[in-house]
């Protein structure tokens, strides 16, 4: 028997059991006549006592991270550790077993602060063992089953759909993987099960869940992996309040489950346009104020040509002041991150206020504008003129990096709010054509098909939401299309021809002809959502196995060659892979 116990369960009431214990070597502390051992499981650490002058040589084989097995007797301690759950006790040991050794460690377990990621993932076997991480795991774990048991409470399916599927349009780039029994064809790994699901309700399931594996080829940042994993769900015979209603308390539940506190109130809800004309983002932090301000009908008459031929204009104010540098490295971001073509900057120090664009303002205007943004002593006014989606986008961006660099958001809150009401289409310059801005299979509000019929494009919405906690989506879903008519005009509207919409969607469309019923859903992003819920700055400190920025598994080094031979039998790459030998 390795065991009798694991590392947190002896208490005084053992005093006087034999007892086996094994684990990890955490600290050795050898004074000479005695030495105590700190052994480490899962589950906690209990201290170990040796006496015995013949243990006392054995120990000095040991080192840290050695796993070793332990037989004694459990004893009171002379001094209590009130910081573990077994600091009453000690075991005496009477035998010692050494299972495993280790090499010298890269780090230190118990280090909380390592600055050096690669190393860490590299060694992710080793990097799990640490108390902050193994306590991210078991959140995890701990969510995982959160979710599972309200979703069985409430009638839903677990149901499992494909890996392998086929490429459709989702926002990324698909990774793919080539066929060996069908040459020169492709799957596509799911960046979403969104087809599977409405299938699945059109089959008659109803209620749908799956927490399911999902990947997406798209740059890598501090919220996003290109494998991550997704709750999955969808409802027949819903309106979008019905979703709401039901996401809101399983958020409400998980987040108790995880947390360990209850969130009381009703979750707010904002429209889209209300999010980026007050925020400049459609996920706003709602923990700091410091909202957008509309100052164009006020200078608009200016003699400043910036602000005559914008077609958009608005600032924030912030009480505080900065240097010339710090208000370069600003000026710098938004434009070299956000597009924005300068900052203007409007100052008021020791009760004077102060601004380079001053000498185009005549009197009237200056008044009017103090007035209106309520600049106090001491504070700075930053705006942004252009185009309607740089300025949004860049002041939303600068909102966040100084609300982080003054210190202005309190992590000790937790803010859910409903994003509503989002465009059908976004339009890309890159591709000049209109795009989902969500996805497709959206549905459009009734008062919009209209809009839809007669390709006014711009101003279409959609019975879409999000949900954001402190900033991040965290979860986002819609009402779908149910008719195979109107899927198909969104299609057109897209410029999928018919040939295309046959050869990406074909099943789908067919599937859509045979009683539909009204349907919606929506995706949790579990990573992030637990990220969000536990305050990392990073959502590989919630993955068991991430990758790095780069998409690389360091610890089994992913991606790697693969043998020339299986190229040319799966890709018909022969005469390619022979002109680069």
């Amino acid at each position: 028997m390795y065991r009798t116990h694991k590392l947190n369960e002896l208490r005084l009431s053992d005093e006087g059991k034999k007892v086996t214990l094994a684990g990890w070597v955490s600290k050795i502390r050898d004074l000479g006549s005695f030495a105590f051992i700190d052994l480490r499981d899962r589950y906690g650490i209990t201290q170990v006592l040796i006496k015995e002058k013949d243990l006392l040589e054995d120990i000095k084989k040991i080192s840290k991270e050695y796993v070793i097995k332990v037989e004694g007797t459990v004893t009171k301690r002379s001094s209590v550790n009130s910081k573990i759950e077994t600091g009453d006790i000690e075991v005496t040991a009477e035998n010692i077993e050494i299972l495993s050794s280790s090499k010298q460690l890269p780090f230190e377990i118990s280090d909380d602060n390592i600055q050096n990621e690669a190393i860490r993932l590299k060694h992710r076997y080793l990097d799990l063992r640490r108390s902050k991480m193994l306590n991210n795991i078991m959140k995890r774990n701990q969510m995982f089953y959160s979710i599972r048991s309200y979703m069985t409470e409430n009638g839903f399916l677990d149901v499992d759909t494909p890996i392998l599927g086929k490429a459709t349009p989702e926002g990324a780039r698909d990774f793919i993987v080539p066929s060996r029994t069908s040459k020169g064809d492709f799957y596509a790994l799911p960046q979403s099960p969104q087809l599977f699901k409405q299938t699945l309700m059109i089959a008659g399931i109803d209620k749908y869940y799956q927490l399911a594996k999902c990947f997406r080829d798209e740059d890598l940042r501090a919220d996003r992996q290109p494998e991550f994993t997704q709750l999955d769900l969808e409802m027949s015979f819903v309106h979008q309040e019905d979703i709401i209603t039901f996401v809101e308390g399983l958020a409400k539940k998980v987040f108790k489950d995880v947390v360990g506190t209850e969130v009381t109130y009703t979750f707010p809800r904002i429209t889209y346009d209300y999010a980026m004309e007050n925020y400049g983002s459609d996920k706003p932090d709602t923990r700091f104020e410091m909202k957008l301000i509309d100052i164009k009908d006020i200078v608009k008459n200016s003699e400043f040509s910036v602000f005559n031929e914008a077609k958009y204009i608005k600032g924030i104010k912030v009480n505080s002041l900065f240097s010339r540098k710090q208000v370069k490295d600003l000026e710098d971001f938004v434009k070299n991150y956000y597009g924005a073509k300068g900052l203007v900057v409007i100052k008021k120090e020791n009760d004077e206020v102060n601004s380079p664009i001053y000498k185009f303002l005549n009197d009237e205007i200056k008044n009017e504008l103090e007035s209106y943004i309520a600049l106090e002593n001491e504070s700075t006014f930053f705006s942004i003129a252009g185009e309607k989606n740089v300025v949004l986008n860049a002041l939303g961006a600068l909102r966040l990096k100084l609300a982080n660099e003054l210190n202005l958001i309190d992590k000790s809150k937790y803010n859910f709010l409903w994003v509503v009401d989002f465009p059908m289409f976004e339009y890309s310059e890159e591709e000049k054509r209109y795009k989902a801005q969500h996805h497709p299979f959206t549905k459009v509000k009734d008062e919009d098909i209209k809009l839809l019929e007669e390709n006014k494009l711009e101003d279409i919405k959609t019975d879409a939401y999000d949900l954001v906690l402190n900033g991040f989506e965290i979860g986002g879903g819609s009402i779908r299309i149910h008719d195979a008519n109107l899927q198909s005009l969104v299609f057109d509207r897209l410029l999928i021809d018919k040939d295309e919409q046959e050869n990406k969607f074909g099943f789908f469309l067919e599937a859509l002809k045979y009683g539909v019923p009204p349907h919606g859903g929506l995706a949790f992003g579990v990573d992030r959502w637990l990220m969000v819920m536990l305050n990392e700055d990073s959502i590989k400190e919630v993955i068991p196995f991430p990758k790095n920025n780069k998409g690389q598994d360091l610890l089994t080094n992913a991606p790697g060659e693969v043998d020339l031979k299986q190229l040319e039998e799966d890709l018909k790459l022969k005469k390619i892979v022979d002109n680069n030998k």
